[in-house]
């Protein structure tokens, strides 16, 4: 059975070479993605060998890092295409077996949205991957409504990774726990914190009418749905049409029809139950998480499904052939 996974990361250690004299001070990277740096460069080697060997046909790649929004309006769009020409040079010679989500400036909306358009017209990548806030700001702010209209016009999604939570929000919630100091990072990323706030993110969009703007928008959320699929009746009644957002239609149907959500890092089949019951089968794609999840981990998963092959086929590729046109 052909397997596509798509929240599959990639950062290039060279790029660091193109940022400014002082930026690189001002980077957190997070431990994960430095003790994995090795498996994020590479392409060929050792990603490719666990593609073979775990029968993962194809990744859709995306970059890890977040160093284009250290730079300003002015820089940021640079070096983002020259991260989207690396990247688009690293896979040239593995066109059935990798595609690209664009890297976008959003700190230059406009710009990111050019960005957008030239990567999936010059090298036919699928989408973007925008990680988490930008300088502080979520998406549903007016100024990046470029990047949701290009999107749609080019009808490619937009995929809504979790980033780094803003600094008052790590001291806020995140730091100080007990008698332990400073930020507890398992807390404030991967075990809780940038999942519920993606939701949130999605819930803004949701609110502020974005989908309702862009009606043809594709949306995607990894790690089975970011707790939405949890939420989902009580959050649906929550923002029922004129309930004070701008949102035309309820929740549940308008992530019925525009928001999609992946697997990523997911392997048990309780969170699986409640997105079928809820999102539907139609709107879940397989994706690992590699490498900050194994890929075998993934296929055994995804052997695991309890399902008809049919409905397990459209989880292992069917669904990600259709929306990113693969």
């Amino acid at each position: 059975m052909r397997i596509v996974t798509i929240e599959e990361h990639v950062s290039f250690p060279e790029m660091s070479h193109f940022l400014p004299d002082g930026i690189t001070d001002k980077k957190q990277p997070s431990g994960p993605a430095m003790r994995l740096m090795p498996m994020l460069s590479d392409i060929s080697g050792q990603r490719l060998e666990s593609m073979d060997q775990s029968g993962i046909s194809m990744q859709v790649l995306s970059v890890e890092n977040t160093d284009v929004n250290l730079l300003d309006q002015s820089s940021a769009p640079a070096f983002a295409s020259q991260y989207n020409d690396l990247l688009a040079e690293r896979i040239k010679d593995h066109p059935d077996r990798f595609a690209a989500f664009a890297h976008l400036p959003m700190v230059a909306p406009s710009a990111a949205a050019d960005e957008l358009e030239r990567t999936v017209k010059t090298y036919g990548f699928r989408g973007a991957m925008i990680r988490g806030l930008t300088c502080g700001e979520f998406l549903d702010t007016p100024k990046f409504a470029p990047v949701f209209e290009r999107a749609e016009k080019l009808g490619v999604p937009l995929y809504i990774h979790p980033g780094i939570p803003p600094k008052p929000v790590l001291d806020a919630y995140y730091s100080n726990i007990g008698t332990t100091s400073g930020s507890f990072d398992a807390l404030a990323c991967w075990g809780w914190g940038w999942h519920s706030e993606t939701a949130i993110h999605v819930l803004r969009l949701l609110i502020a009418g974005v989908f309702d703007d862009y009606p043809k928008l594709k949306i995607i959320i990894g790690h089975m749905g970011e707790m939405l699929p949890i939420m989902w009746d009580r959050s649906n009644k929550a923002f029922q049409p004129g309930n004070g957002g701008r949102n035309q239609r309820t929740m549940a149907d308008t992530f019925r029809e525009q928001l999609y959500i992946t697997t990523s890092g997911f392997f048990t089949q309780p969170p699986l139950q409640i997105a079928l019951d809820t999102i539907g089968i139609d709107h879940i794609i397989l994706s690992v998480d590699y490498p900050f999840s194994d890929n075998q981990m993934g296929i055994d998963f995804l052997h695991g499904i309890n399902l008809p092959a049919e409905q397990i086929a459209k989880i292992a590729h069917g669904n990600a052939d259709r929306i990113l046109g693969l």
